[in-house]
């Protein structure tokens, strides 16, 4: 007769729980099932960050940078507008507007990983775009990145970006210029190009 074998002890497991990264791709997937319908949703080092809705200042400031942009960016570039931007596996920050070379089918099966220059429009989200976005797109080589403060009539253009002390795997942008409604800006993908700030702003 075969003897039964009892079940070896219970013991309490010694992994805890951990946050779960969530990457481009699954973000993506995510977005295209409606999961993000209504929101303004993005992603940082797997995280998924949710801005609040789109006030009319935000909607007008992006769309007056937008016209200007398109003014100077013709044939060769296309500027897409709060459209996924794979940085890295792990960051999509759905820029409100990035110039990227090329036309529309270059992108027809991927997502651009750079830009010729990023903006991002800031009422609620000033402090975000100016750390952590800022960080991402330095990292990712994006050489020319503009924040449009709405609430301080400013923009903020960050350029020359350089690796942060060993160690820390990221680079931040050197060049950090706070421009007021009186000075301009030319891009660097179009250096004879100059907008009047007071012109992006609402």
């Amino acid at each position: 007769m075969s003897a039964l074998l009892s079940p070896p002890p219970w013991k309490p497991s010694s992994v805890v729980p951990q946050p779960r990264k969530w990457t481009v791709h699954e973000f993506d997937r995510l977005g295209s099932l409606g999961c993000f319908e209504g929101r303004r949703a993005f992603l940082l080092d797997g995280v998924i960050l949710e801005q609040g809705p789109m006030d009319p200042p935000h909607a007008t400031g992006l769309a007056l940078v937008d016209a200007a942009l398109r003014a100077i960016f013709g044939v060769g570039w296309l500027l897409r507008v709060q459209t996924p931007m794979h940085l890295d596996p792990f960051n999509n920050p759905m820029p409100d507007l990035a110039v990227v070379p090329g036309g529309p089918r270059d992108y027809a099966t991927v997502h651009p990983t750079v830009a010729a220059l990023v903006v991002e429009v800031s009422d609620s989200t000033l402090h975000t775009d100016l750390t952590a976005k800022a960080e991402r797109y330095a990292t990712a080589g994006v050489a020319d990145y503009w924040v449009l403060d709405l609430n301080g009539r400013a923009l903020h253009v960050l350029r020359d970006p350089q690796p942060l002390p060993a160690g820390l795997g990221a680079t931040a942008y050197r060049t950090h210029l706070i421009l007021g409604p009186g000075d301009s800006v030319a891009p660097l993908a179009a250096p004879a190009a100059a907008l009047l700030i007071a012109d992006l702003l609402p």
